[in-house]
């Protein structure tokens, strides 16, 4: 069993014993199982899932960093949400926001930066609702 804690700068947003985490990477997914080599690296926005009693979670998650240590992994990140705390027309709007945002700003590359994280985190979002939608059909 691994420990997996997540955590935000407001609060702790997840702690339990799990099988296993899936988080996306800076350099893509990585899945992580009991007696894993010990890591750090950065996240980028995406779906975290982890495994527990057999059953798969998502989470949307933003920008932050993972640390692997025996079987513990700790996950600092800006942004955790369950499918729930999801409102699909409010990200889609978000979303759209953005895109145009970074077409207005072209020449402004911190500004564009900062909408190109925000699009990440919409998808993220997306993906973790849309994947929860389709496993109930």
């Amino acid at each position: 069993m691994l420990y997996l804690d997540i955590v935000t700068p407001r609060k702790g947003a997840f702690s339990d014993e799990v099988e296993s985490v899936l988080v996306p990477g800076s350099e893509g997914e990585l899945g992580i199982l009991p007696a894993h080599a010990p890591l750090v690296t950065s996240l980028r926005p995406g779906e975290l899932r982890y495994s527990k009693d057999g059953r798969e979670t998502s989470l949307a998650i933003g920008t932050g960093v993972v640390e692997i240590s025996g079987d513990h992994v700790s996950v600092l990140t800006d942004m955790v949400l369950a499918d729930s705390e999801i409102d699909q027309s409010s990200v889609e709007e978000a979303l759209e926001r953005a895109r145009k945002a970074i077409a207005e700003k072209q020449g402004d590359p911190d500004e564009v930066a900062v909408h190109e994280i925000s699009i990440l985190k919409s998808l993220a979002q997306l993906q973790v609702k849309r994947r929860k939608h389709s496993k109930e059909l």
